[in-house]
């Protein structure tokens, strides 16, 4: 039985740290509950294919960049592996700096089925270890550069809208993680379900961003 049609529910996990960008961690929670529930409406005795925690250091608030208050689910340290662990951008000085934090994106990610970043996120999945050489990734444009002069041989590409190298998965800025999030719906749970989603969510998602093809 394909991945696109398991009849089971993946767990994402998406982290949350001081001045993460909110709508790298938020595009995506939606792009999933949503999927889920338009899975449910077609199919209300199927369990849902997506089940969405957020996750940081310490269960509770985080104050996200320009202030929004989110909420932890679960401390990182008390998280099983996520079959999606979804790493959002954002001002990541600090988080760069935090061992622990570091070592946490790492561990879970071992045994994750897939990870994700969004924007600067993939500045946290080099610094994790988790990029090795020669990966294509892609980030915000405007951090490429710093992205590439900080890993240099990383194959950084600030043209992509994603890039789907199989068990990574990276996006570029902000509102790219939602097209990101579609796509990982349709690889998992199927094209349709995916469009179905972009549709109740009045996203303009083509099957060129699907393939992640050149924006410029």
């Amino acid at each position: 039985m394909s991945s696109a049609t398991e009849a089971r529910t993946r767990r994402v996990g998406i982290l949350l740290y001081p001045d993460v960008e909110v709508l790298d961690a938020a595009g995506p929670f939606e792009v999933f509950t949503c999927a889920s529930r338009m899975a449910q409406r077609a199919s209300p005795e199927a369990p849902p294919p997506f089940s969405v925690h957020t996750l940081a250091l310490a269960a509770g608030p985080v104050r996200a960049r320009a202030g929004l208050r989110m909420l932890a689910d679960q401390a990182l340290a008390q998280a099983a592996p996520p079959d999606v662990w979804l790493v959002p951008g954002g001002v990541v000085d600090a988080a760069l700096a935090d061992a622990e934090l570091l070592a946490q994106i790492a561990r879970l990610a071992a045994g994750a089925e897939i990870t994700a970043s969004v924007c600067t996120g993939a500045f946290l999945l080099a610094a994790a270890g988790l990029l090795p050489p020669g990966t294509p990734v892609t980030t915000h444009w405007e951090d490429a550069a710093d992205l590439a002069r900080a890993h240099p041989r990383l194959a950084v590409d600030a043209t992509r809208r994603y890039l789907d190298n199989g068990r990574l998965v990276t996006a570029a800025g902000i509102s790219a993680g939602i097209d990101m999030a579609l796509h990982l719906v349709a690889r998992l749970a199927g094209p349709a379900l995916a469009e179905r989603t972009a549709r109740q969510m009045d996203v303009v998602w083509t099957r060129d961003l699907w393939q992640g093809r050149p924006l410029r």
